[in-house]
């Protein structure tokens, strides 16, 4: 989208225009429904965070100051909704393993190669809640131990055992994928 007409957009947003909020819905929830469905556990939760976000987003509209990216600005909004929707859910999250001993490991390159983002996606839905918002947040947000340690209430050794854990995870799944 042209920067000019987004920032019409937005400013008419900010106005409480229904068209302008329409418009910047229709432009934007495809790519930010694609990121609540990383972190929920069903399409249905993904739609239920995605509106709750947008709701938001509108409300603080104005606090978007046309410094940096829009896009950017949204998605941190559509993570923290989808954060604290998993913390509301906190008996399906799953985030105790202290004890865990840490499994050093990544996908590996050769299946990596094979393996198609589609394919990635529907490995990652297979994740338990906590593996899943881990490797989500570390590898695809690009946020460190210490914030995702902040932002779930967790340690940082936990966030890096969940993190190792999710990627040997991911790497069986998609081993038995191309092997059966």
């Amino acid at each position: 989208m042209h920067l000019l007409a987004l920032e019409h957009l937005i400013k008419g947003c900010i106005n409480k225009d229904h068209r302008s909020q329409k418009k910047l819905y229709e432009t934007f929830s495809p790519k930010m429904y694609a990121v609540c469905l990383r972190y929920m556990n069903s399409r249905e939760e993904a739609q239920d965070v995605l509106q709750e976000a947008f709701v938001k987003a509108f409300t603080k509209m104005s606090s978007f100051h046309f410094e940096g990216s829009f896009e950017g600005w949204l998605r941190r909004i559509i993570v923290n909704t989808a954060l604290e929707q998993l913390r509301r859910n906190k008996n399906k999250f799953e985030t105790h393993f202290e004890d865990a001993e840490p499994i050093s490991s990544a996908i590996s390159n050769e299946a990596e190669g094979k393996i198609e983002l589609a394919e990635l996606m529907k490995a990652l839905q297979k994740l338990a809640t906590g593996y899943r918002t881990v490797f989500n947040l570390y590898v695809i947000e690009g946020y460190s131990h210490a914030e995702i340690a902040e932002q779930l209430q967790i340690s940082e050794a936990t966030s890096k055992s969940q993190l190792s854990r999710a990627r040997v995870l991911l790497q069986n799944i998609i081993k038995q994928h191309h092997v059966g």
